[in-house]
């Protein structure tokens, strides 16, 4: 019984250590082999402080308590996942929930509020500036009434082809 606790409390500590110097790398593997949506429970953080707990807890309860060993089992995985599930909800899904991307779909600019920087012709191409996501980018715009729309001017995206932003001035 002490082996498997001593095993479990050791593999988990290092498990610990590898995850606090491979970090991110080593989560991103980990959540690509779960196909379930809950796969956030399963990062490498709650994974080891559920081994760690379960080993040390065992060795504790075995050592300083009466209880059978099914009873030693039993108290060691409950406080694991006890211990797993406060690090997922207090650490892992506040941190997930944190993040900004930087990343958008052109299709998402539609409705989108822009501002001409280069003027846009009648009939030919200009250029706008969207805040998309966190932050802002250039885009190749067209004008979707087929007006001159010069520089400065506020416009709205009203369809997206191609890679190129249709725009119509906001009146």
């Amino acid at each position: 019984m002490d082996a498997l606790f001593w095993c479990c409390l050791l593999f988990g500590a290092l498990m610990a250590l590898v995850t606090l110097i491979f970090g991110d790398g080593l989560g991103d593997a980990a959540g690509g082999l779960f196909s379930i949506d809950l796969h956030d429970v399963f990062q490498p953080v709650v994974l080891s402080g559920g081994i760690t707990v379960f080993g040390g807890m065992g060795l504790l309860l075995h050592r300083y308590s009466e209880l059978p060993g099914y009873g030693i089992y039993l108290l060691s995985v409950m406080g694991a996942a006890l211990i797993g599930m406060g690090m997922y909800f207090v650490y892992v899904r506040p941190m997930r929930n944190s993040e900004n991307s930087t990343g958008y779909s052109m299709n998402e600019l539609t409705g989108m509020l822009a501002e001409v920087l280069t003027p846009v012709p009648a009939t030919g191409f200009g250029e706008v500036l969207v805040k998309a996501g966190v932050g802002y980018s250039n885009h190749v715009a067209a004008s979707f009434d087929k007006v001159d729309v010069p520089a400065g001017t506020k416009v709205v995206v009203v369809e997206v082809k191609e890679g190129t932003l249709y725009v119509s001035r906001m009146d």
